[in-house]
């Protein structure tokens, strides 16, 4: 039952991912959260780092979009500027906007990876829809929103029970 919250792969930040390894798998699109996925809650903008991930990425000759459950003036401020297309107020784990991202860069299901720090809404949300799912530890927690924290808790309690049963080891951060 709750193996619909364990993600395909496991890593610490974006930065780790290997898009090589992806592109040649068949996969030709990422969708990324962008709160404590790219940058932390508060960060209006990307750090350098970031924005040479992203070069990589489409150089790599992937499409990107950011669906993002924050409002439209957060995720414009921090995506307009780099020409990233995006989904804001995605009501994720929806599978509406995943879709929708999907259909902004014209792929399937099978060629489309999903990125994010949460298993309650990012992982949850491209399991359903089949993708892949890439789960990266949370930048920051310290700024979170009460509806973030309460999935936090919810996280919690879901990793315990696939502890339980094998299916989760804290230790075991790639899969």
């Amino acid at each position: 039952m709750f193996e619909i919250f364990i993600p395909k792969k496991r890593v610490d930040t974006v930065f780790e991912i290997d898009l090589e390894e992806l592109y040649a798998g068949g996969y030709r699109g990422i969708i990324t959260d962008l709160d404590n996925t790219l940058v932390g809650a508060k960060a209006p903008l990307a750090t350098p780092e970031l924005i040479e991930w992203f070069g990589k990425v489409k150089q790599c000759g992937f499409k990107l979009v950011i669906v993002s459950n924050n409002n439209w003036d957060r995720v414009s401020a921090f995506a307009n500027p780099l020409n990233i297309e995006f989904v804001h107020a995605a009501k994720k784990p929806s599978a509406a906007a995943f879709r929708r991202a999907m259909e902004m860069m014209g792929l399937a299901p099978q060629e489309t990876v999903v990125v994010g720090d949460q298993l309650m809404t990012d992982v949850f949300g491209g399991n359903r829809l089949d993708l892949y799912t890439i789960l990266v530890l949370p930048i920051s927690v310290q700024d979170e929103g009460l509806g973030t924290r309460i999935n936090r808790l919810l996280e919690r309690i879901v990793k315990r029970r696939l502890g339980k049963v094998g299916l989760w080891l804290e230790e075991e951060k790639k899969r």
